[in-house]
């Protein structure tokens, strides 16, 4: 077997995750982030838009974390 790390742990996510991705992207000034040619975006801003979206997904689980615990 082969070990795929691109597998979704939740696939149900995947297209809030797109969305989340292209509003971020948005957020960032990149506009059509879905249809752009990524080969032709320099690697900072391709970067740029998955750390924030990283980012953001810690933060949220933070949150909910911490509203658990209560």
């Amino acid at each position: 077997t082969t070990n795929n790390n691109n597998t979704k742990a939740v696939p149900e996510a995947k297209a809030a995750l797109k969305q989340m991705k292209l509003e971020i992207a948005n957020e960032l000034g990149i506009s059509n982030y879905d249809t752009a040619d990524k080969g032709n975006m320099t690697a900072r801003q391709n970067g740029y838009v998955g750390g924030y979206m990283t980012k953001k997904l810690v933060e949220m689980a933070e949150q909910q974390m911490s509203g658990q615990q209560r």
